[in-house]
């Protein structure tokens, strides 16, 4: 579904927790992290699409999830003509996004990445609200710029820390990089964890180089 000028309805996510970190998906099978985020459905408005692609996505129910807030307006960016299906090109011009800004009311654990049998990410990550950009797809960078700093004057009150948005400033050596929770199965210990992690989720590096995208269409 297209509006007139080849752009697709779409919504973005940023799901944040306690500490005001955003979760942070690396797409799978390759080493680029983005938000969750999905097409709009005929007949679905954008927050009946934000709810199905919240589950879809990282498993999560209407309840589990409280909205912040969202962007006033569509939030556009244009998918350079290699990422597009060849069917596609001349009439599919990118994207145009609702962003919202969701406060997780649920543990960690309930996070699931394989909630449907097309998962989009592969791990997951608490990261800091102000992004590394330079790990996201090129074409979508302005439009994660202009969705956090709308978004930023919602977040409730905290300890605000370094903004990474422009420099892609990270830890030396890993030092506080988050975790990353995966897929892969892992031994079970006695007592909590230290980190609440989804079912079946590890620790494992974290990627340092994004790939391209898929194919958009």
């Amino acid at each position: 579904m297209l509006d007139r000028e080849g752009f697709r309805p779409n919504v973005g996510i940023i799901l944040l927790n306690q500490k005001n970190q955003v979760f942070w998906g690396r797409r799978i099978r390759t080493h680029s992290w983005q938000f969750p985020q999905g097409g709009i459905d005929r007949g679905e408005s954008p927050e009946q699409a934000m709810y199905r692609e919240l589950h879809e996505e990282v498993g999560l129910q209407p309840e589990h999830v409280r909205i912040v807030a969202r962007t006033r307006d569509w939030l556009r960016y244009e998918v350079p003509d290699r990422f597009i299906r060849r069917d596609a090109r001349g009439h599919y011009k990118g994207q145009k996004q609702i962003w919202y800004l969701l406060q997780l009311m649920a543990h960690d654990w309930q996070l699931n990445l394989r909630a449907t049998s097309h998962p989009e990410f592969d791990a997951w990550r608490w990261n800091d609200y102000w992004v590394p950009l330079d790990v996201v797809v090129e074409f979508k960078r302005g439009v994660y710029e202009m969705a956090l700093t709308e978004l930023a004057r919602f977040l409730p009150r905290q300890e605000h820390r370094n903004r990474y948005l422009r420099g892609g400033m990270r830890p030396r050596d890993g030092g506080d990089m988050p975790p990353i929770h995966t897929q892969e199965r892992h031994h079970e210990r006695r007592g909590p964890p230290p980190v609440a992690l989804p079912p079946g989720a590890t620790l494992e590096a974290v990627p340092r180089a994004p790939f391209g995208p898929r194919e958009e269409s």
